[in-house]
C-alpha cells in the first residue's frame, strides 16, 4: 500500500532538508507575496534574492516592504530579466501551473539560461486532489494546468540534450485553516491576480460544498503536495 504523506506545517523545513545550504543567489518566479523567501532569509542570513511577478497589485505591495537582501521586479517566468548564470536556486512555489500553457516550456528554459551549472529549480505545485480541491474546482478547475505543469517538466527533462536532471521527489500535505467561508471567499475566489467571475449562483454553490467542513473552531482541509526539485547539469 501506499504510504500516507507526511503533514508539514512549514514547506522551509523540507526545503532546507533538500538544500540544507541554499543560494546565495536565489530567483523566485511568480512570487505571490513572498512569505517563504522571508521565512529564508531569516534563517539564512546574507541571501540574495529576487522575486518576479506578473500580479501588479502584488508587485506594488511587494514593494512597499521589501526586507534586507530582497528585490522585485515585474516580469514572468518566460521573459527573466537577468543575465546567464545568475542564480543558484530557482523557486517556483505553487507558480508553474499560473504560466500560461504554451508559455511553460519556455518558462523553463528560461529558468536554466539563469542558472548557474549545478543550480537548482525547486518546484512545488499541487496535486489535483482532496476535499479543498473538491471546492475550489466548482469556480476554478485547475486540472488541465496542473496536468500540464507536470508535463512540461517531464519534457524539459526528457528533451534531448537537457540540461536538466531530477534529482528529488517529495510529497507532502500541507494544513490550510479558514475561519469561516468569508475568510475563504476572500483568499481563494478573489485573488488580486485572477478574476474567476464569481456570480451570485457560483457563490451559493460554493458556500454549499464549503459548509459541510465548517467547525465550531473553522474549516480544516489538507492540500496534497508534490515538490520536484532539478538541477541544472553542468
Amino acid at each position: 500500500m501506499p504510504m500516507t504523506p507526511p503533514l508539514l506545517t512549514d514547506e522551509l523545513d523540507l526545503l532546507a532538508q533538500l538544500l540544507p545550504a541554499p543560494g546565495p543567489r536565489i530567483i523566485e518566479l511568480g512570487c505571490g507575496a513572498a512569505r517563504m523567501a522571508r521565512q529564508m532569509l531569516q534563517r539564512w542570513p546574507g541571501l540574495d534574492y529576487l522575486g518576479l511577478e506578473v500580479d501588479a497589485i502584488q508587485h506594488q505591495r511587494n514593494l512597499q516592504a521589501p526586507a534586507p537582501g530582497m528585490r522585485f521586479e515585474a516580469a514572468g517566468a518566460q521573459a527573466i530579466p537577468c543575465p546567464d548564470g545568475a542564480f543558484d536556486l530557482a523557486l517556483m512555489l505553487k507558480s508553474l501551473h499560473h504560466v500560461p500553457l504554451d508559455a511553460m516550456d519556455q518558462a523553463l528554459a528560461e529558468t536554466a539560461r539563469v542558472l548557474r551549472p549545478g543550480g537548482h529549480l525547486y518546484v512545488s505545485e499541487p496535486v489535483y486532489d482532496g476535499a479543498l480541491n473538491e471546492v475550489v474546482r466548482l469556480y476554478n478547475d485547475e486540472g488541465t494546468v496542473r496536468a500540464a505543469a507536470q508535463a512540461a517538466l517531464d519534457r524539459a527533462l526528457a528533451a534531448p540534450g537537457s540540461p536538466w536532471v531530477e534529482t528529488a521527489q517529495r510529497r507532502f500535505d500541507m494544513p490550510v485553516h479558514f475561519q469561516d467561508f468569508a475568510e475563504f471567499e476572500r483568499r481563494m475566489m478573489r485573488p488580486t491576480f485572477a478574476d474567476h467571475h464569481i456570480t451570485p449562483e457560483i457563490l451559493e454553490r460554493v458556500a454549499a460544498a464549503f459548509a459541510p467542513h465548517c467547525t465550531a473552531q473553522g474549516a480544516h482541509f489538507v492540500r496534497p503536495m508534490l515538490v520536484r526539485l532539478l538541477q541544472r547539469a553542468g
